[in-house]
């Protein structure tokens, strides 16, 4: 199975199945080797696709969209009545490397700082030694050249990869999934800070934490200088968002 359905909440399209389901369809994409990408939606890719009606149309665009953040997952549920489970980024990456390495499919990981893509590749070694990894690809931190961009792909082309996983962080790695689409011939997951948890740079919050849609206070914890502003933004743009949706579902008798 190569896709799965989609329910919409808020606008965005977000893929319906079991977790295992996602990765078998990511399995599959990858095996045909199909040019094709899959976001994990948070609640920050979720407001940003609201501010930017191109942005929306490439998380639209994407084969697979998960409910990766617990709002977005409670959301979908509420609304469209499912029982959808979490399919988040974090644990995507482990899930993806451990399927791959026994059907013979290789992961190529561009993204982060090289430090972070060699301590991925040793850890990886351990714990999955069926997995090839076919490359790594540490970019600069600027708007690449077109020229630079040329050499992307024919890098990942050339390496034989079945599965890309991208870290450049939301919007960047969703605009470069859909700019890469039709170039590179393999599924690409854009998983931004999922790299720096499986290297240990980063931790995770409690589980307790994680089921009370508080996974962002951790982090704001964590990182309070570089964090405030985007939560004090998007998660208050977003308790508005879901409050409109609610008074518009109750006019309407739904």
């Amino acid at each position: 199975m190569s896709a799965l359905p989609k329910s919409e909440v808020f606008g965005i399209g977000l893929s319906v199945g079991t977790f295992q389901a996602h990765v078998d369809a990511i399995m599959g994409l990858g095996r045909m080797h199909k040019s094709s990408y899959v976001c994990c939606v948070n609640v920050h890719m979720c407001m940003e696709a609201q501010w930017d009606h191109g942005f929306a149309s490439i998380v639209n665009g994407a084969d697979l969209a998960t409910a990766d953040g617990v709002p977005m997952l409670k959301s979908l549920n509420k609304f469209q009545g499912g029982a959808q489970e979490r399919v988040a980024g974090n644990d995507l990456m482990p899930a993806v490397m451990a399927a791959a390495g026994p059907q013979g499919l290789s992961v190529f990981p561009p993204g982060g700082q090289q430090e972070v893509l060699d301590t991925i590749v040793a850890k990886a070694g351990k714990e999955y030694p069926a997995l090839k990894i076919a490359g790594t690809w540490s970019p600069p931190f600027r708007p690449t050249s077109e020229s630079e961009r040329l050499e992307e792909v024919e890098r990942i082309a050339q390496s034989g990869a079945h599965i890309v996983l991208v870290s450049l962080g939301c919007p960047r790695q969703e605009k470069w999934m859909a700019a890469m689409q039709g170039k590179v011939p393999a599924v690409m997951l854009g998983l931004g800070g999922a790299f720096l948890l499986y290297a240990g740079v980063d931790s995770r919050a409690p589980l307790w934490m994680r089921k009370a849609s508080l996974e962002w206070l951790y982090r704001l914890s964590l990182e309070p200088g570089r964090l405030w502003k985007r939560y004090l933004v998007t998660n208050s743009a977003f308790i508005l968002l879901y409050t409109k949706e609610l008074v518009r579902r109750w006019r309407h008798g739904d």
